[in-house]
């Protein structure tokens, strides 16, 4: 990054963590970029003219007297159409062998969106997999982390819903990627054509790890490039949060602050939230949805990062491995999308929520039904019912790898009610029964 004639070089570093330096220094601004004996900084800190700076590349081999120079800017993103289809790592640059990009150049992490330049959400997000789409429906503007343990296939999952969304743009945030996942990803999007929507800004495990925390403004000021200047849908796909949320530990800790619950910063609600908030519908038509995915320690919803992720988002979904059918499926009971309302049965069809609603209490029959073989209690003919219904809908509907539109999905569902119960034990409205029962 070039600097200005005349720019003031400071070689008095006062103290040094594994992660930041602090010196003096005047006129400096927050969040500002400098250069470290040519590595890259970025102002975290400020208490009268001692200014702490975290170094990205870490501070491994730097003396005392190294050589910070001040860039007199925040980390910025040139935005153009020229982005789509490109990667780029967690600083803009691209990293994919092709040309620098030509833009205006725009300063990462400004503000969201004035709540009175907002529409309430309202327009379908379809994915293909039935386990959202069904009983998870998303919302254009809507911001929903999946919850998974760290052994899910979520980056397929990620991969997948990248594929099929139904969106004008689809950027990819990953954070602490391994190669293995960072190559899957670039060979899912060529292999499909559709690298012309998809945007990627990458972190691998091989980059420092407090680079990744500059992964999600990029992916968010390149999101309202096209949400806000082009009109266009925007889904931005956050993977993995938990890594994100451990490198804002990581400076903290260095920075000698006191940690909050389970080591993490006192500002991780606030940090996180920073993120989310920008999901957006706008009135004029463009909207930024976010879907993020945030790994659980040991399964553990309650650890400060799902914790405080959850007060901020509208709904999770959850990601579980079926004992009875052996593939990953969407949980229908740990997952909820707090705004399908405002579309299933609206921008669908008309027997959307009673198909949704009527399966899940099913296969929560079944659920108890199972309860009961386990104890030794003898099943009704009911409960062996229902225990087949759940293995064929987790299978047919539930599994993430299942990839149909909305009306297959509820096609689907009355085919499972035909097979399996009687037009009164589903207890839906005759009218809708009437119309949408498989004939014999």
């Amino acid at each position: 990054m070039a600097t200005k004639a005349f720019q003031k070089i400071y070689t008095k570093i006062t103290a040094i963590t594994k992660a930041t330096i602090t010196l003096k220094a005047d006129g400096v601004g927050y969040d500002e970029l400098a250069t470290v004996n040519g590595r890259l900084a970025q102002v975290v800190k400020m208490m009268r003219d001692d200014v702490t700076l975290q170094v990205f590349g870490g501070t491994d081999g730097i003396p005392t007297n190294a050589e910070v120079t001040f860039l007199g800017k925040s980390p910025t993103l040139k935005v153009s159409d020229q982005l789509a289809g490109r990667f780029f790592n967690a600083f803009g640059d691209p990293i994919d062998g092709g040309p620098a990009i030509e833009g205006s150049e725009v300063a990462i992490g400004g503000p969201s969106v004035n709540p009175v330049r907002r529409k309430q959400p309202s327009e379908l997000i379809a994915t293909g997999i039935a386990g959202i789409d069904l009983n998870n429906t998303l919302v254009s503007g809507q911001k929903i982390p999946f919850f998974a343990d760290p052994d899910q296939p979520f980056n397929q999952v990620m991969a997948n819903v990248a594929l099929r969304a139904k969106a004008d743009k689809i950027i990819l945030g990953g954070m602490g990627l391994t190669n293995d996942d960072y190559l899957y990803f670039r060979n899912v999007f060529e292999n499909a054509g559709a690298l012309n929507r998809i945007i990627s800004f990458v972190n691998t495990t091989e980059n420092p790890p407090v680079e990744r925390l500059l992964v999600p403004d990029m992916s968010l000021t390149a999101a309202e490039y096209f949400a806000v200047e082009k009109n266009e849908n925007v889904l931005v796909l956050l993977t993995d949060m938990t890594l994100y949320a451990d490198a804002l530990s990581i400076v903290s800790n260095r920075m000698d602050q006191i940690p909050s619950k389970d080591s993490m910063p006192g500002s991780l609600y606030s940090d996180l939230a920073k993120i989310y908030e920008k999901a957006v519908q706008f009135p004029e038509g463009g909207s930024i949805t976010i879907i993020a995915v945030t790994t659980l320690a040991g399964g553990d919803i309650t650890h400060a990062i799902p914790d405080n992720t959850g007060y901020i988002t509208e709904g999770q979904l959850f990601l579980r491995k079926d004992s009875d059918i052996g593939k990953v499926i969407v949980d229908p009971f740990r997952s909820l999308s707090r705004l399908k309302q405002l579309v299933a049965g609206k921008k669908t069809r008309e027997d959307h929520p009673p198909v949704m609603n009527t399966a899940v209490r099913l296969f929560a029959d079944a659920a108890n039904a199972k309860t009961k073989m386990e104890n030794g209690f003898d099943l009704s003919d009911y409960d062996e019912r229902t225990l087949a219904f759940a293995k064929e809908y987790s299978n047919d509907l539930l599994a993430i790898d299942v990839n149909i539109n909305t009306t297959e999905m509820l096609d689907k569902g009355w085919d499972l009610f035909g097979r399996h119960f009687t037009k009164d034990e589903v207890a839906i409205k005759q009218e809708m029964v009437d119309k949408y029962w498989p004939k014999a």
